[in-house]
């Protein structure tokens, strides 16, 4: 598996990755919003990374720097193929997107997670994230969300 960032040339085969997710159905995620959405990821230089195995795009990272919030960088999204879960490429992505955005100067990572999405938040917790707070019909009016962060010490 190789992690890289994210160019023009990988946003079809992340647009099929995004809309054939479970996940991102509940979302209401489409082909249109997926693809406006990397479109505006890659102009304002989000941190979008790619894992691949061969020529197959297997998983996916966005992360988004800011100086809120006392300089947090913002999962916005972490996503694995379908089928191809439990084989580290998650972990891997997740790796080498703190790394990057510590690199950067972030002093935080966070991102929401669906509040019933349990295999996503014990992913997370066994990494160091801490679950700070709950927010009830924040991104989608019939889906609470928990919200997680990572901080390192400077």
């Amino acid at each position: 598996m190789k992690i890289s960032r994210a160019t023009a040339r990988h946003v079809d085969a992340l647009v099929r990755l995004m809309t054939r997710s479970p996940l991102l159905r509940r979302y209401k995620m489409t082909t249109r919003r997926a693809r406006a959405g990397l479109a505006e990821a890659l102009r304002e230089r989000d941190l979008l990374l790619v894992a691949r195995d061969g020529a197959e795009v297997v998983g996916m990272a966005w992360v988004v720097n800011t100086r809120a919030l006392d300089r947090s960088a913002y999962l916005r999204l972490l996503l694995v193929a379908e089928g191809g879960q439990s084989r580290g490429v998650g972990a891997a992505l997740l790796a080498e997107a703190e790394r990057r955005v510590r690199a950067a100067g972030s002093r935080h990572l966070l991102f929401l997670v669906t509040a019933d999405n349990r295999r996503a938040r014990s992913f997370y917790e066994e990494r160091g994230y801490e679950r700070v707070g709950a927010l009830r019909r924040f991104v989608r009016p019939t889906i609470d969300e928990s919200l997680y962060v990572k901080s390192w010490r400077r």
